[in-house]
């Protein structure tokens, strides 16, 4: 029975990409750009993730997207997600992206969905996985900011099949 769903072409239809940083990447994306990590080892650091509420899951995902600053890194972190999922023979995927976790810190919009459009070429190319793009608004971020990001995805709106929500809904507007 392994084999047989092991086998069978997947559709991974809601991915965060930021959320799929392994350790691994995360601390070779760190010593890249000479940052300083919260954790000693990749160890200490896959037992952060040992999450038990929203607010918990939101902290560890954030303080990753902290290594993410130039194309190469947004192209490596969407690239590994991808030669992932095509080992677990994801054939389709649309993959959530979150801009303003990284405009909101000095990233172009462009630096952002330039790496993330690469990796998906390359990963369609070599090993025949189709992807689209979801660009999403963070709910603890102003309408303001998300009105700046819509107008910053314009000229890429042809990348972009859609629009979502996500971040803590608890205290901020649905």
């Amino acid at each position: 029975m392994d084999n047989f769903i092991k086998g069978m072409p997947k559709a991974e239809l809601h991915v965060h990409v930021e959320g799929t940083l392994e350790p691994e990447l995360k601390f070779q994306l760190a010593k890249r750009n000479n940052l300083d990590l919260p954790y000693e080892s990749e160890d200490e650091m896959r037992a952060a993730y040992d999450f038990n509420d929203l607010t918990s899951f939101l902290k560890v995902y954030y303080e990753g997207m902290s290594v993410l600053l130039t194309e190469q890194d947004f192209y490596e972190l969407t690239y590994a997600y991808l030669l992932k999922a095509h080992s677990q023979n994801v054939v389709y995927a649309e993959i959530f992206f979150d801009p303003q976790g990284h405009t909101s810190r000095g990233i172009a919009f462009e630096t952002v969905i330039n790496g993330i459009r690469r990796a998906q070429i390359d990963a369609e190319k070599k090993h025949g996985i189709m992807t689209q793009l979801i660009m999403c608004f963070l709910r603890d971020m102003s309408s303001e900011s998300a009105m700046e990001t819509l107008e910053h995805s314009l000229p890429y709106k042809e990348w972009i099949i859609g629009v979502g929500l996500d971040s803590d809904e608890r205290t901020n507007p649905p």
